[in-house]
């Protein structure tokens, strides 16, 4: 499970106000309140439907902007949402909050588009004994948060990072010479207790890397006949994880073969925004 700390979150949003703010001055906002002290409430609405994901960053926003400002959570993270449904209320100072409102929006919506865009694919195979998991393919310095927005659609997590797992791709085997010499240097050097998966197209190179000694083997961009035959030779002898080009128009075709997992980039690297608006 990915960790968020206060302090790195901390640091991501003073990084994005200092990229908007700049000088530290609204001048939108300061034109027009002037110096007043003036204090009030907005509402978050969703203006489609969607799952939630990111309120604690949209509460941090507003703390590292003004300590007065009050965040109240109408409708959790991981949950469904309507249009027009209020999602979270903020009060306080108006000047700051409008000083943070795009910012606090930016992150909620993306997000929470992650976390939709998961969440459709998994109800897609909800029949099926099947996982998705995200990958590397994230937005960079925020990838603990997009993390946390797959799971929050339901998905699951896959590497953090290139040093928390093995992955043996097509351009490590090419290194190595083979998947078989690639998987004995790799079992040298590594403990038992970490996995190695090894990625493959073809039923030659998925039998390869289960003799050899593979915890999961990637079936890559192979066809649903392809992975039905892996499917039929490995299951239940290793964990197998389909990936490559996987759509909503194909997912519960490759879910239906019996893999194991389903990797899918794109619900990081392609999720659209969900659409939500902050009115006073």
């Amino acid at each position: 499970m990915t960790m968020i700390y206060k302090d790195w979150l901390d640091q991501i949003i003073k990084n994005a106000l200092n990229e908007d703010l700049g000088s530290g001055l609204d001048l939108t906002t300061s034109s027009i309140l002037g110096s007043q002290d003036i204090f009030g409430k907005a509402i978050m609405i969703t203006k489609e439907s969607g799952v939630l994901a990111g309120s604690f960053v949209v509460e941090r926003v507003f703390k590292n902007i003004s300590c007065e400002i009050e965040c109240k959570e109408l409708i959790k993270d991981g949950q469904n949402v309507a249009y027009g449904e209020p999602v979270m209320e903020i009060s306080g100072p108006l000047a700051q909050i409008l000083m943070g409102e795009r910012l606090a929006l930016n992150f909620y919506q993306r997000l929470s588009g992650i976390a939709t865009k998961t969440n459709e694919l998994v109800e897609l195979i909800s029949n099926y004994s099947c996982d998705i998991l995200d990958t590397r393919k994230t937005t960079p310095g925020i990838r603990p948060l997009e993390k946390y927005a797959v799971r929050m659609g339901g998905g699951l997590n896959h590497r953090m990072g290139l040093n928390d797992a093995v992955i043996i791709k097509d351009n490590h085997k090419k290194v190595a010479g083979s998947i078989t010499e690639a998987l004995k240097r790799v079992k040298t050097n590594v403990g038992p207790m970490v996995k190695v998966s090894v990625e493959t197209t073809n039923l030659q190179e998925a039998k390869e890397a289960y003799q050899n000694g593979a915890d999961i083997i990637l079936l890559d961009n192979m066809t649903i006949e392809d992975l039905t035959k892996c499917v039929r030779l490995l299951s239940n002898k290793v964990l197998l994880e389909a990936s490559g080009n996987i759509t909503k128009d194909n997912i519960i075709d490759v879910a239906s073969t019996g893999v194991d997992f389903i990797s899918i980039g794109s619900i990081t690297h392609s999720a659209t925004s969900l659409d939500l608006s902050l009115n006073f």
